[in-house]
């Protein structure tokens, strides 16, 4: 009986290749998809939009953090994927008492990769896996981040009353380190909550208002640009700052176009 180690430790016997696929996770719902596995996947998250078609014609079992076990378990999966950050923990030890359990945990694009090859290796779509990890390394590969010392200072937030930013050991932190953004919260940890006069004292020169969890737009940019009238504020797509799968294939030029849009703003000022 093949056994597997997931990214939190634990070990995971699954006796074939998984036919009942249940995801947890909306990143790790579209790499599903993108290995080719339209039969196998039979549940998802509320929260797994991506892609369209997989989000109007599959079941949902719940959110992220509010999953609804007695479907679940009528579903009979024989692989369930979930993730430390992403949901409940005594949910997730609650499944794993019947069913096989893959549990990412994510901090930075290693981790993301070896996810992604576990997955592949798991569900039989190894070549699959490869394809799409190679094309991220080659594209992360083309970023061309600035020095320490010439980074611009930046915050990015994810909530709003209060604001919460991101800290050091996130995967967010790492996607903005690798683009050439300074995050001046990265000495902080996980998710902190952060004032404006933290902002101000801090001197940020750059701040994205993720467009997830919390929905900012651009109403909440005229709002904070009167607060830090020196500071370039702009929106941000959260899914290619923190959806750790196939989502990242276009990351790379989605980040350059950030740095090129705040350079040249630079510029012109």
């Amino acid at each position: 009986m093949p056994t597997y180690t997931d990214q939190t430790g634990r070990k995971i016997d699954i006796p074939a290749i998984p036919r009942r696929i249940i995801s947890l996770v909306p990143s790790q719902t579209e790499f599903l998809y993108d290995l080719g596995l339209e039969a196998e996947v039979i549940g998802i998250t509320k929260f797994c939009i991506h892609p369209k078609s997989w989000f109007q014609q599959k079941t949902r079992i719940g959110g992220t953090k509010d999953l609804h076990i007695d479907q679940i378990h009528a579903l009979a999966p024989d692989l369930i994927i979930a993730n430390k950050e992403e949901n409940t923990a005594a949910q997730v030890l609650q499944l794993a008492e019947i069913f096989p359990v893959y549990t990412s945990n994510i901090a930075n694009l290693p981790d993301a990769l070896g996810m992604m090859a576990t997955i592949g290796l798991i569900t039989a779509k190894q070549e699959q896996a490869a394809v799409i990890c190679n094309a991220i390394q080659a594209a992360f590969a083309q970023l061309k981040p600035l020095p320490a010392s010439t980074a611009p200072r930046t915050a990015y937030l994810i909530w709003k009353d209060p604001y919460m930013t991101v800290g050091g050991d996130t995967f967010i932190h790492d996607m903005l380190t690798r683009s050439g953004f300074n995050n001046i919260f990265s000495p902080k940890s996980r998710y902190p909550e952060i004032t404006l006069q933290e902002l101000k004292a801090a001197g940020v020169k750059l701040l994205l208002l993720s467009s997830e969890p919390y929905p900012f737009r651009e109403k909440h940019i005229k709002t904070l640009q009167a607060e830090l009238p020196g500071t370039r504020i702009m929106l941000a797509d959260g899914e290619y700052f923190s959806w750790y799968g196939s989502r990242l294939l276009g990351a790379q030029k989605y980040f350059t176009g950030i740095m090129e849009q705040f350079s040249n703003n630079q510029a012109c000022q």
